[in-house]
């Protein structure tokens, strides 16, 4: 399908931010939005690249009232030689369709997501950054719209892609986080959602995110739902350990995300010598590991931070303190393979980089 251009003049064009560690992350867009739409019968339709503007919903729109809708998180980055740079776009245009399917809404041709969003990147391309650790954030959206009130898969649809420009995740750099944890709250259970990128398992844990703010602690690592036992993730990551001299993760068994991060850190770790274990982590394992000294890192992985040393985790009102609070050698290194890869300053011996033409 052709896509249609709305493109604002630049008179009216906001000047596009060069130092992104001076705005609030996900509070500063850029000039122009993409847009398709699906009806049921026709299709997916209509792509259009446009101002970006408010969104016109039925009051009856069908994902206000039964959440059905899914997002994808990636980032666009600049090269030293100017060039816009993507990291392993095909696996989120996987993971979308994923989402979509345990939705019930219609699939987005891989090929056709790659080719919208980087028509988009071309018209926006002076809104990606140039310092290093900086990108410009990309949230496409998918979102029923069929103005209905009654339980059931929606008949029309609105797929958007917006930008952001956003700074380091850790001003200062890296730095160890400190993570809550919970007997009484969980955030997805097997045979639920939780393996969709789907804004109902965020909301499912906002109550226990805000306790642990005001108990002191960045975020919440979630054990599963069945017997409050086994690690699962974080709110915006996938979680790692070092045990043992193995690098160790749970496994995917439909309760959590299956992180992009995720995988580029599994694979590369076994190219480093470091083995690998996908497998069921129980939170006395953890304990024990961190007082006997077994378990030497521990470490969080996804789109925002990248890689997020965790220093400390709390249980039952009792802190565990890993590493003695302090950056380890395999966060370290996997922070710096990954985003020298994704921002054009090393070898892409992987090719999980995608320029935008």
């Amino acid at each position: 399908m052709e896509i249609k251009k709305t493109i604002l003049e630049k008179s009216k064009q906001k000047p596009p931010v060069k130092d992104p560690s001076q705005v609030v992350f996900g509070g500063t867009f850029t000039n122009h939005m993409f847009t398709l739409r699906y009806r049921e019968g026709k299709g997916w339709f209509d792509p259009h690249i446009q101002p970006f503007q408010d969104l016109s919903l039925s009051p009856a729109a069908l994902v206000l009232h039964y959440a059905q809708e899914i997002f994808e998180g990636m980032k666009a980055y600049r090269s030293p030689r100017g060039e816009i740079l993507l990291f392993r776009p095909e696996e989120n245009a996987r993971r979308l369709n994923r989402s979509l399917k345990r939705m019930c809404m219609p699939p987005i041709p891989e090929e056709d997501f790659l080719v919208y969003l980087k028509e988009l990147l071309k018209v926006e391309r002076e809104w990606v950054p140039e310092k290093k650790g900086t990108s410009l954030y990309i949230r496409p959206t998918v979102i029923a719209t069929e103005p209905k009130l009654g339980v059931k898969p929606s008949t029309e649809y609105l797929f958007y892609i917006i930008l952001a420009p956003v700074g380091l995740y850790f001003k200062g750099g890296l730095k160890p986080v400190s993570l809550w944890m919970t007997r009484d709250y969980v955030r997805a259970c097997e045979g639920g959602t939780g393996e969709a990128k789907t804004g109902g398992n965020y909301a499912a844990s906002l109550y226990a995110g805000e306790l642990a703010k005001q108990k002191g602690y960045g975020q919440v690592l979630w054990l599963d739902a069945k017997e409050n036992r086994y690690v699962e993730e974080v709110g915006a990551m996938n979680i790692f350990f070092v045990i043992n001299d193995k690098l160790v993760t749970p496994r995917l068994k439909g309760t959590i995300l299956p992180g992009i991060t995720r995988k580029s850190v599994l694979q590369l770790a076994g190219d480093m010598g470091l083995d690998t274990e996908e497998r069921l982590i129980s939170i006395d394992e953890v304990i024990e590991g961190i007082e006997s000294g077994a378990l030497t890192e521990c470490f969080g992985a996804g789109t925002a931070a990248v890689i997020c040393p965790v220093g400390t985790l709390s249980l039952d009102g009792k802190e565990y303190v890993i590493n003695d609070n302090r950056i380890g050698k395999w966060s370290q290194t996997f922070f710096d393979t990954i985003t020298d890869i994704q921002g054009g300053l090393a070898e892409d011996k992987y090719h999980w980089i995608e320029k935008v033409d």
